[in-house]
């Protein structure tokens, strides 16, 4: 419990130095509780383990990582999930983004493209009790257009551009989250906002460093 307090510490810390440019000082309450609930070391392979509650990415094999918890508490509270919205998650990689909105929301779906990733969070998710989420091997960049619209999206892995499909998708009032730019780059996390009209409406809010979405268009 004392290493998830000191990682939580430490996210309310870099939420307050990164606020120029998130807009945000604070994270959402109910983010930080999500988080407090999911143990982290699970996630991790058990040679870092002992750097599980560090405040930063750590790989997890495939050439894929686990997210800087600021990271996954910046993204979760930017998509804004409520507990009835149905969401998306592209890129399910370790399990541990795919938890914490799980914690979250009643109705999750997330995709991974490779099998293995996928096989291993899915049989982790389900031995930690989650019952609300439905997994699929695939090509994220395109969605999961049987079941749209979806209230929010999120992407974990950096496209060169916000992908069409998942636009199309995400229903009026919706948002949007993911990195866009190229890989080996950094990237810039943007938020998009589909108004009540349609309308798509962009904001950049900070540089960011994220494997890439493998199998786009």
């Amino acid at each position: 419990m004392a290493d998830i307090e000191a990682m939580l510490h430490d996210i309310e810390a870099e939420a307050n130095y990164a606020c120029r440019m998130t807009g945000r000082s604070t994270l959402n309450d109910h983010v930080l509780d999500a988080m407090s609930r999911v143990p982290r070391q699970r996630f991790v392979r058990k040679n870092f383990r002992s750097h599980a509650y560090d405040n930063s990415p750590l790989p997890i094999g495939k050439g894929q990582t686990i997210s800087q918890p600021f990271i996954v508490a910046l993204m979760t509270d930017l998509v804004a999930p409520k507990r009835d919205d149905k969401v998306l998650e592209v890129g399910t990689g370790s399990g541990y983004q795919t938890a914490v909105l799980a914690e979250m929301v009643d109705q999750l779906y997330t995709i991974e493209i490779i099998p293995k990733l996928a096989e291993r969070s899915q049989r982790l998710l389900e031995k930690q009790g989650y019952n609300n989420i439905n997994y699929r091997v695939g090509n994220g960049y395109f969605g999961w257009p049987e079941e749209a619209p979806f209230d929010a999206i999120m992407v974990t892995a950096a496209a060169e551009e916000i992908p069409q499909p998942l636009i199309d998708q995400l229903a009026p009032g919706g948002r949007l989250v993911l990195p866009v730019g190229k890989r080996h780059y950094t990237q810039d996390l943007m938020l998009l906002q589909k108004d009540h009209s349609g309308e798509v409406h962009t904001s950049n809010l900070l540089p960011v460093t994220f494997v890439p979405l493998t199998g786009e268009r």
